[in-house]
């Protein structure tokens, strides 16, 4: 078997030193490729050319399927391109601001792009969406991360504090030298450095009451990784009046949950589950209860990835639904939440 790829790549190697062009060397080697598959369908098991080739049809079988799926996607990425070609305006590279991608863009999203739930049109509502993140801590991380590394075209993202050492344990997207800086800043940096072609607009403040209505209305999704119920409650009644979704993270010590309130789907709001915030002491912090360091990376990509089903209509959303994750004993369970037809925010 192995004689047989040698010399395949010995007679690709050989014409391209003659100048043969690359169809007619390809249309030889598959030619003579096919003649051995049919040479294995009909001759006797034992016949030497059988034996000499690997004595069963399988391996080769499965070496065309490789190859000709090397070939498939070498061809759809080379389509890709010529569309963007045709279509790209003359002005070059303009980050976040169009709905066309670049030859970079493209094969940065291939991935996406050959996924039959996303392709084309779902990266391309990546591009076009805007999405607003509260906090720039341990869930808005790495949920800011996957979002500008999967090409949302404009993510705003509002916290007021500054990177402290003791953030770096789990806020991934800070690095040492940024601490004493606004977080916001130190995320723009970092999703610029590995992301260009998207726009970030960072809000060095507190989410507040006076400003939530306009800024939200500015954005299509609005993801919650506060560590606060104020500001919870506060972006869920936003996300309520002004009919957008909201994905909403929590977490402590070895547990995280994630769950998505969509207002037009006739579901529960964050008040209809939690119509109050517990008392002092029963929800501590993670300055006073610790938190294991992966357990919001985990939980943060759980929210961007709920983020995408929702611009892409990939999948099934958490709509309606909390998954809860528990990092200490590795298991996942999703409770169903309902609506209160007595919940002061939507009324059920």
């Amino acid at each position: 078997m192995l004689w047989l790829i040698i010399l395949a790549l010995g007679f690709w190697v050989f014409g391209a030193r003659l100048k043969v062009p690359p169809g007619v060397r390809f249309s030889v080697i598959a030619t003579l490729y096919a003649a051995l598959i049919l040479a294995h369908l009909v001759l006797p098991a034992q016949h030497p050319l059988i034996l000499a080739t690997g004595g069963s049809v399988a391996p080769l079988a499965l070496l065309g399927g490789f190859i000709g799926l090397i070939l498939i996607y070498r061809l759809g990425l080379r389509a890709l391109r010529g569309r963007a070609e045709r279509t790209q305006t003359a002005g070059g590279d303009t980050p976040g601001q169009t709905d066309t991608f670049n030859d970079t863009e493209l094969e940065r999203y291939a991935r996406h792009i050959m996924l039959r739930e996303i392709g084309g049109v779902g990266q391309k509502n990546f591009k076009q969406a805007k999405i607003l993140v509260i906090g720039a801590g341990g869930l808005g991380a790495p949920a800011l991360q996957y979002l500008a590394a999967s090409g949302v075209g404009t993510i705003g993202v509002i916290d007021d504090d500054l990177v402290e050492n003791s953030n770096l344990q789990r806020q991934v997207i800070h690095q040492d030298a940024a601490i004493g800086t606004p977080k916001v800043f130190s995320a723009q940096t970092m999703m610029l450095a590995q992301n260009p072609y998207i726009d970030i607009r960072p809000y060095h403040r507190r989410f507040t009451k006076d400003i939530a209505a306009k800024l939200c209305g500015e954005f299509d999704l609005l993801l919650d990784g506060s560590d606060n119920f104020d500001t919870r409650y506060l972006a869920n009644e936003t996300a309520v009046v002004l009919g957008m979704p909201l994905i909403s993270g929590a977490l402590s010590q070895w547990e995280g949950q994630v769950a998505v309130f969509d207002p037009k789907t006739l579901g529960p709001c964050y008040a209809c589950v939690f119509p109050s915030a517990p008392a002092a002491g029963l929800a501590p912090s993670c300055a006073e209860a610790g938190v294991f360091a992966p357990l919001p990376g985990v939980v943060g990509a759980m929210m961007a990835a709920e983020a995408l089903k929702l611009l892409s209509d990939a999948g099934t959303a958490l709509r309606g639904d909390m998954l809860i994750y528990d990092a200490l004993y590795g298991e996942t369970r999703k409770l169903k939440m309902t609506p209160r037809t007595d919940c002061p925010i939507c009324g059920g």
